[in-house]
């Protein structure tokens, strides 16, 4: 998300950063350039103009003009600026009531809200430990019944079954009382959605609400909409008491003008974005670490919190003993790598958060990807116990038959062999004493990027 608004900023105000002066000739320069970035990434006017006059007028101010590095003030009153349009800090899910607290879910068709739904009741049984029941008021599409009670499986929530016969106020109301008996925590109510905003639509939704006065009301949006999820979002808005946004498809949009847009138009925070398709695919929303994103400085903490919630810290420290014993890195700890960089949303997750992401080339970021660490476990997988402890023996006829029962390729083989010959030096290193920072020095402080097409690390 943000590639294409984080790569016209990124040079933008990179040429800023070392400037000894600022004038307001090269400030406007800069904020024609900003203004540009912006509304290429669809953000509404209003925000723009809003946007770029309290930077103007941030600019010209004594703190710019009198820092020793003025450059960097401007930089950093453009971060400022773009965290407060998107609304500060991430103010979380108001659950402090009577359980069951009661989330209802809005949004059109289409833009994954029974998906949003699962997720976070994934969310919340992981993060905070609560219980869970769904339900689906959308008696139009019993498709979307089906599906949520497939996703309720799935994420392990109870599921409160419904019909296309029924009515949907009587559904919520039932689902309520149903998880009062089983003493559930959470009940996230998923409503129908239509291809547009209809009365109908906004009268059956009131309906609902008034009559389960939920704590959260969470309007769910597509982000590849652009400035339109703002448009949408206020509509709904207007008509309903929302407490928040999930911005849905994150992962999808380059632009990002979703984002900069629904704080500002319609005074609701955006409480998550989805990431990805997977149910484990949805990240709170830190404007800070967002913005942080976009500027290209990264986003390590959300990176550390997802790794200290998803890494086996047992199998980890077993691995940490193996080295230090001096047993050898197989195939078998490689294959479980893979798994746990899987865990933690994959690649694409991973580099999106680490600092100075956008500058490495695209055409190789597009040849880091989560399909290459799926072949790669096959090619694992395929192997004997006896090959994956000991990978020398992988000579030809072995290779051929590694390649065909993973559905790969020998040269696929050949450079797994090749990535693992590297990652294996890489332990040997950090076995030995004072391994990590003989293991820093020889990667000169930088994150192995380097010769990944031709066999260099996948990650």
């Amino acid at each position: 998300m943000f590639d294409s608004l984080s790569e016209r900023l990124g040079s933008t105000l990179k040429s800023l950063r070392g400037q000894g002066r600022i004038t307001e000739d090269n400030v406007k320069e800069t904020l024609r350039e900003v203004r540009m970035a912006l509304l290429e990434a669809d953000v509404a006017l209003p925000v723009v103009r809003e946007f770029i006059n309290r930077v103007k007028e941030r600019a010209m101010g004594q703190d710019v003009l009198r820092s020793l590095t003025p450059g960097q003030a401007l930089v950093k009153v453009v971060n400022d600026e773009l965290v407060a349009v998107m609304g500060e800090a991430n103010p979380g899910l108001n659950l402090n009531t009577q359980p069951p607290a009661v989330i209802l879910m809005a949004g059109l068709q289409g833009a994954g809200k029974t998906t949003s739904v699962a997720k976070l009741a994934r969310w919340l049984k992981e993060r905070d430990r609560k219980s869970v029941m769904v339900a689906s008021t959308d008696v139009y599409r019993p498709a979307a019944i089906d599906q949520l009670q497939t996703l309720a499986g799935e994420v392990d929530a109870k599921f409160f079954p419904s019909q296309s016969d029924q009515n949907p106020v009587d559904i919520a109301k039932n689902a309520i009382e149903q998880a009062k008996r089983d003493y559930v925590d959470v009940v996230i109510i998923d409503t129908a959605g239509r291809l547009h905003i209809d009365d109908d639509m906004m009268t059956e939704i009131k309906q609902i609400h008034a009559a389960i006065n939920p704590v959260e009301t969470l309007f769910t949006v597509d982000s590849m909409t652009g400035q339109d999820a703002a448009n949408t979002a206020k509509a709904f808005n207007d008509a309903l008491p929302l407490t928040g946004v999930i911005l849905t498809k994150a992962d999808g949009d380059a632009r990002g003008g979703a984002a900069l847009s629904i704080r500002h138009i319609t005074g609701k925070p955006i409480k998550f974005m989805g990431v990805g398709e997977k149910t484990a695919a949805l990240e709170p929303f830190h404007p800070d670490r967002v913005v942080s994103r976009i500027l290209g400085m990264g986003d390590v903490l959300s990176l550390v919190e997802e790794a200290q919630r998803k890494m086996d810290v047992d199998s980890a420290e077993k691995l940490a003993k193996k080295l230090k014993k001096g047993k050898g890195f197989d195939l078998d700890d490689f294959r479980e790598q893979l798994q746990q960089m899987s865990k933690m949303g994959g690649i694409g997750s991973m580099l999106d958060k680490l600092p100075g992401m956008a500058n490495i080339p695209d055409a190789a970021k597009n040849q880091v990807n989560d399909k290459e660490l799926g072949k790669l476990e096959a090619i694992i997988n395929s192997m004997t116990p006896k090959e994956r402890r000991r990978p020398d023996i992988i000579k030809g006829s072995r290779k051929k038959r590694i390649a065909a029962g993973s559905g790969t390729q020998i040269q696929d083989v050949n450079r797994l062999l090749k990535q693992f010959t590297q990652m294996q030096k890489m332990m040997k290193k950090m076995g030995s004493k004072g391994g990590m920072a003989k293991l820093m020095r020889g990667m000169g402080g930088k994150f192995p990027m380097g010769g990944m097409g031709g066999g260099g690390l996948p990650f």
